[in-house]
């Protein structure tokens, strides 16, 4: 089974437990003289199963992830780590090229009006926000193409 696979599997295995935990929470009271709708201590037995599987699903995943060498990007969990600070620092220069291009508050109407200037330089700032993001999708893209080669570890 490839990375890929473990990756869905560990998704859906999440998805179940949630919606086992709804509908557990949904059957766990019911009015006198009647049925619940479910059995909801099955649903319980049946969620702690799932949850098993998806521990041992994480398991084989974060295993994978840590002896899956992407060669310059290091192993998987480095690649993982690098984007996600690459997704962070995408936001930060974003958000203080927003705040530092003060969206139009730097006109007055009276000339006795204090102006507004930018303590930031603007155009730098979202020059290298879009190399990050090239950075980000370039690096997600060596990513995905691993998951698919990458054969899942026991």
């Amino acid at each position: 089974m490839k990375l890929a696979e473990g990756l869905a599997l560990r998704a859906d295995a999440r998805r179940r437990v949630e919606q086992m935990r709804a509908r557990i929470a949904a059957s766990a009271q019911y009015q006198e003289g009647e049925e619940p709708a479910e059995d909801a201590a099955a649903l319980l037995v049946e969620a702690e199963a799932a949850l098993d599987e998806l521990q041992s699903m994480i398991r084989r995943v974060n295993r994978t992830n840590a002896a899956a060498d992407l060669g310059e990007d290091g192993t998987m969990t480095d690649a993982l780590a690098r984007r996600d600070v690459l997704r962070l620092r995408h936001a930060l220069l974003g958000d203080a090229a927003d705040a530092a291009s003060g969206g139009g508050h730097g006109y007055r109407q009276l000339r006795s009006e204090l102006r507004r200037l930018s303590a930031l330089p603007v155009a730098e700032l979202r020059s290298r926000a879009d190399r990050v993001a090239r950075d980000v999708r370039e690096l997600d893209t060596r990513i995905q193409r691993a998951n698919w080669e990458v054969d899942l570890l026991d």
